[in-house]
């Protein structure tokens, strides 16, 4: 061991390590920065998504707003269209669409029955080969009736 300087303390803290030696205060310090950064922006984004995820589970019609007014928030740093994503996911919009079909349907007249369309002869060509309508689109359960969100 090396003899000490006659002007240094002879009672040298624990976190002083002698030359050579690791440093272990440092490495426990370094370790917990990157678990502390990683754990803030994970916290950070979490509650950046929050209007985004209060819509998405309340299946709001105007989810797809909110979620937009999140980005334009994350990449411009501007709070108020968080804010506004917000309040658009708290906020229950009516479903106007779904009033006026009901509205304009006449009940003295029932609905026509769907046939589905025979498929072309042999060898014919259609104008749109792969096209079918939305009712049929319907009718296979491919897309939801109107005002109705699929999960």
């Amino acid at each position: 061991m090396a003899e000490l300087n006659p002007a240094a303390s002879h009672h040298v803290p624990a976190f002083i390590t002698s030359p050579g030696e690791t440093d272990v205060l440092m490495v426990i310090m370094s370790l917990f920065l990157v678990f502390a950064v990683l754990g803030f922006g994970i916290l950070f984004l979490r509650l950046h998504t929050l209007p985004e995820r209060i819509a998405h589970k309340s299946h709001k019609i105007q989810f797809e707003i909110v979620a937009v007014l999140g980005l334009i928030a994350l990449f411009t740093h501007m709070h108020i269209f968080w804010i506004a994503g917000l309040l658009l996911a708290l906020i229950d919009l009516p479903d106007f669409p779904i009033p006026v079909q009901v509205w304009n349907h006449n009940p003295s007249q029932p609905p026509a029955p769907h046939t589905p369309p025979s498929p072309p002869a042999r060898g014919a060509r259609s104008l749109q080969p792969n096209a079918i309508t939305r009712a049929q689109a319907r009718d296979l359960n491919l897309i939801a009736p109107h005002g109705v969100r699929r999960s």
